[in-house]
């Protein structure tokens, strides 16, 4: 069963409570201001490092306050939860802590290194089941299993407890934070972290502006906003699988209406750039999810010249895995990596005319193969090129136009790129 819900109002004495629940439990995570990312838009960044949390983010914080609040019955039935990652990990971690039995269910896509982390987490207490593609394919499977087990749901967001417990960050933040702060950018994925923040900060400071910060794949809060109800999405971007819900939750929703000033969202290959520069320029490994307060920046740069902005840097379990497709994403956002399709006249010579008169001199081809693995005359080939400065693009065609070489160019054919690439 889902379990008998509490009573849904979240506000101080609920973070509070929470707060003295879990203070022998979590790490209180550092407040740092970022001197990089402070000079590069005039004004004082400050990072709060749920990254370098007990479970490497911040969904812990929820996750043990819901089950240590379960009644001696639903401990002893044991726990359900649906996760694309973290949640999992914080649940698997209470679970041993707590010596409580838990199924979690999580999509098959989801990275191997968060995977390995929930077994060693949860030890024995867990039992890790894989299924479907996205979160929401999960919750439904675990669903199935509360109702014929009987054992209690631990949601990932849509629950009071959750939401105090994800509150407790803000009253770190508050009682560190020494200047008021202006601006404060937190990740939503189903909303459980930006509506426990929200709730707290909102009535401690209420001046400061609470921006919510979405993939544009993902973009479940900002279309519920827009139709003034919770709604779900038809499809779903993927990749920024900390984020990648279709249907924010309800309790979430209703705080979100009265906290947050603001939404914005950023494209996939945003955050890829962005994770690449805290790694090399902050040293800090971040997931997608917790780089995307970080990358709407760049969106408010005006707005928060000279202001206190605090940005939720909130999980930091990213797949070594992942990285080479990090960096081919930011590669093609920031317009450096080009792939074509190109038909090659039928005459000797014209690949090599094609290096010598077409490239630049800063152009590399990093991708060449026939279409046709036989009579490769009357295909085109496929062609990746990378660029040194994105201002060499526009040469790049005029030059293959001039020289009567027909393209494709497959980064504005999403279809063809996903076949082809």
């Amino acid at each position: 069963m889902v379990g008998a819900q509490p009573d849904e109002r979240v506000g101080m004495q609920e973070i509070v409570y929470a707060h003295h629940m879990l203070k022998d439990v979590i790490k209180r995570t550092p407040l740092i201001r970022d001197s990089f990312l402070s000079g590069k838009y005039g004004c004082n960044v400050y990072l709060k490092r749920e990254d370098l949390q007990v479970v490497r983010s911040f969904k812990i914080r929820g996750a043990y306050h819901r089950i240590r609040s379960l009644t001696a019955e639903e401990r002893e039935k044991g726990i359900v939860c649906a996760s694309a990652g973290n949640h999992a990990q914080g649940v698997a971690y209470s679970c041993q802590a707590l010596g409580i039995q838990g199924k979690i269910f999580m999509p098959s896509t989801t990275p191997r290194q968060k995977v390995t982390q929930v077994n060693f987490f949860g030890g024995s207490n867990v039992e890790v089941i894989l299924t479907g593609d996205t979160f929401d394919d999960a919750f439904a499977e675990a669903m199935r299993t509360c109702e014929a087990t009987g054992m209690t749901f631990v949601h990932p967001f849509d629950d009071p407890r959750i939401v105090a417990g994800n509150g407790t960050i803000a009253m770190e933040i508050m009682e560190d934070m020494q200047a008021p702060i202006d601006y404060m950018f937190v990740t939503v994925g189903g909303g459980g972290l930006i509506s426990g923040i929200g709730a707290y900060v909102k009535a401690i400071s209420p001046h400061t502006k609470l921006i919510a910060v979405e993939p544009e794949g993902a973009a479940s809060l900002k279309e519920s906003f827009a139709h003034g109800e919770v709604v779900t999405l038809d499809t779903i971007e993927k990749f920024v699988d900390g984020a990648a819900v279709k249907r924010v939750g309800s309790l979430n929703f209703k705080i979100a209406r009265e906290v947050v000033d603001d939404i914005t969202l950023v494209p996939e290959g945003k955050v890829c750039t962005t994770i690449l520069e805290l790694y090399n320029q902050n040293a800090i490994v971040a997931e997608p999810a917790g780089a995307l307060p970080i990358a709407a920046l760049d969106f408010y740069r005006d707005e928060i010249k000279g202001k206190n902005v605090v940005c939720i840097v909130s999980g930091g379990n990213n797949d070594i895995d992942r990285m080479q497709e990090i960096k081919e994403r930011s590669m093609i956002y920031e317009g450096l990596k080009h792939y074509f399709t190109v038909q090659f006249p039928q005459r000797a010579g014209a690949l090599r005319e094609f290096l010598v008169d077409v490239l630049g001199p800063n152009d590399d081809i990093v991708l060449f193969e026939y279409t046709k693995k036989n009579n490769k005359d009357n295909g085109p080939a496929l062609v990746g090129i990378e660029l040194k400065y994105r201002d060499d693009y526009e040469p790049l065609l005029e030059r293959m136009n001039r020289k009567g070489y027909p393209f494709r160019e497959l980064n504005e054919d999403p279809i063809l790129f996903q076949q082809l690439i």
